[in-house]
């Protein structure tokens, strides 16, 4: 799969035909382009702002050519699988169902994403102390800015 890193913007952007051929099993790229611009179509006709923000980079070809070819960041890419019917986009929209889902609640509940986040932190294999650490380390400039913010309003 075609992507490339902007490190100016701190992006990596991802050819949509490649991503768009992979999912829908086009045989090949021409299959994958056709695709993708009746896709195209269809999302432009709902008013889906994606393909707006899709851009085109020079990227290396099969042939060694560089080719300018429609990419998308990490979010375009996630709205593009979004709108694809496969068996093959299913396990990324069931996915992405159960991490919106997961953010509600911690919109609700703000320590779930702490808990979140301590649980993620083990599965990396991280120590306890290392994860205290961290959470402490979390904590001591937002207590530090509120002091501040008290002593300011002393003055």
């Amino acid at each position: 799969m075609l992507s490339q890193y902007d490190a100016d913007k701190e992006m990596w952007y991802f050819s949509i035909l490649d991503i768009v051929g992979i999912l829908t099993e086009q045989p090949t790229l021409d299959r994958a382009r056709n695709y993708w611009k009746v896709l195209k179509s269809r999302l432009i006709k709902e008013g889906n702002e994606t393909v707006t923000n899709c851009n085109q980079l020079k990227l290396e070809a099969e042939d060694g050519k560089l080719r300018l070819t429609d990419v998308g960041n990490v979010e375009d890419i996630f709205r593009i699988i979004q709108s694809i019917p496969s068996p093959k986009a299913e396990p990324f929209k069931q996915w992405l169902a159960k991490v919106g889902y997961e953010r509600l609640q911690e919109i609700a509940d703000p320590s779930q994403s702490i808990d979140r986040a301590r649980e993620n932190w083990q599965k990396l294999g991280r120590s306890e102390k290392w994860i205290q650490q961290r959470m402490t380390g979390q904590e001591m400039p937002l207590a530090f800015s509120n002091s501040n913010k008290n002593i300011l309003s002393h003055c």
